[in-house]
């Protein structure tokens, strides 16, 4: 049996507008909420209609492009 071990490379997240994956299932983000703080999330179209009550008061931004 081995034992698993850490990758050695960081993890590169894509910051292109088209490959911006939802925060939730990793299909492509249609909306970026953005929090007070200033730490934001992005959601797909199913999981932003989801949690469309709890996001009242926050900004979403629509994500366009490719």
């Amino acid at each position: 049996m081995t034992t698993p071990t850490a990758p050695t490379t960081p993890i590169r997240w894509n910051t292109g507008s088209a490959a911006q994956r939802c925060d939730r299932c990793f299909a492509r983000a249609q909306v970026r909420v953005v929090f007070p703080s200033g730490n934001d999330l992005l959601f797909c179209g199913h999981h932003a209609r989801k949690h469309r009550d709890g996001l009242v008061g926050l900004t979403i931004e629509p994500i366009t492009g490719g």
